[in-house]
Order: C-alpha cells, then structure tokens, then sequence
C-alpha cells in the first residue's frame, strides 16, 4: 500500500482497535508530568500487530520520497523509535543507529550505537524516527546527540504528535531547525475518531478544546493536576 491518505486512514483505524490511542474526556488519563488529558498515547502496541508496523514503515518510506530525502542513514530514539527505524532502514537498505536518551555509566560509555570505530557519522545525513512527540524535547535530544556526533539531522519522523505549540518552538529554535513530519496527528485522529463512531461530537468538541490549551484543560472540567 503507497497511497499515504489510505496508510493514514488505516493506521487511525487500527491505533483505536489496537488502544495505541485512546481517547476519553469523561475520565481523562494521568501523564506523568500528573496534568489530566482526554488522550493517551501507547504506540508500543502497534508492535503487536504486523500488518501495523508494515503500515508504518510503508508511511515513512512514502514520506521520504515525497519529501525528496536521500539519507545516508536511519536512526532510532531508545526505545520505542527502534523497531520502526530498524523496518524501515530494512526497507532502504540502509545502515541504522539508535540514541539513548543519556551515554552509558559503563562498557564504551556509548550514547549512540551502531557507529563505526571512529564513533563519528563522518557528515553523513541521518533521519531521525520517534514514535511520538509531545512537547519535543527529547526528540531534540536525540538529533544534538546526532550533531554532536558528527552527523546532519534535519528532519523527524514520528507515528503521531500531539501538535502542541512547545514542539513548534522547541525544533525552532534548534539551529539549524528541524523538520518534523508524522503519520499521524491529534486533529486527524479527532475527526477520525468522530466520523467513524468511535466517540460522539459532543466529547469530539472536547477534545478539539483540549487542544487549544492543554494544560488548563483538565482543570477547567474539574480535573485538577496531582502532585507527584
């Protein structure tokens, strides 16, 4: 499957079927930062599902074409980025990397592994896969890791993003930027979401109002953010 629209569609389909997504504003989740969202996101499941991964690496491969990139290498955040950047550098035929989030206490003391003696991408160009991006921050972490490491980072790929404005700013102000592209988006799984039943109009209005100040959601509909 290449139709894009068509990978997107049932990839939406199966993030719902597969609880990758789940959406309820009537008992929002705890994040870990304690804030209270309608949202949750668990793109770990996908891996469950062969026909799932296939869509996704599918996705990114049609992404780097219609984006007319050429890397010279894949590379995947620690952990969840990995299996997917494995399928699609498979896919390519491409070598493959992946970053942790900080350098090992012990052994090389590696933060990123699959790079050669010379611990150096040598210039190399490298796309970057996550598998969600929420405020962006460790995602750029990732790519000045790459940096630092001799590489050129400037694109992401990633499963789904919430679409918050911190993410916008935080690639921003990376310099030089960084493009972010992903299969799927919070407004599109809303509109999914709606259309095929999977949640009534009225908490799809919710929703939608989440997005426009998610941090002062929960405590507008009684949900106040627990301390941790």
């Amino acid at each position: 499957m290449d139709d894009l629209k068509k990978i997107r569609e049932r990839l939406a389909a199966l993030a719902l079927e597969l609880k990758a997504i789940k959406l309820s504003p009537a008992e929002p989740f705890t994040w870990a930062s304690g804030y209270r969202m309608p949202i949750y996101n668990d793109n770990r499941r996908f891996l469950a599902s062969p026909e799932a991964r296939a869509l996704i690496a599918s996705a990114f491969s049609v992404m780097k074409d219609e984006m007319g990139l050429n890397p010279d290498g894949i590379s995947g955040t620690a952990t969840a980025g990995i299996p997917h950047a494995t399928s699609l550098a498979d896919r390519l035929s491409l070598p493959l990397t992946y970053v942790r989030s900080g350098s090992k206490d012990h052994g090389m003391k590696n933060q990123i592994e699959g790079l050669g003696d010379s611990k150096s991408y040598e210039g190399k160009s490298i796309l970057l896969i996550e598998d969600l991006i929420s405020t962006g921050g460790s995602s750029a972490a990732a790519v000045e890791a790459i940096r630092e490491a001799g590489g050129l980072c400037p694109v992401i790929f990633a499963i789904f993003t919430y679409g918050l404005d911190a993410a916008d700013k935080t690639f921003g102000e990376m310099a030089p930027p960084v493009k972010v592209s992903t299969i799927l988006n919070y407004h599109d799984m809303i509109e999914f979401a709606a259309a095929s039943g999977y949640i009534r109009e009225g908490d799809a209005a919710t929703l939608r109002e989440w997005r426009e100040d998610p941090f002062a959601w929960g405590e507008k509909h009684g949900f106040p953010r627990r301390e941790k």
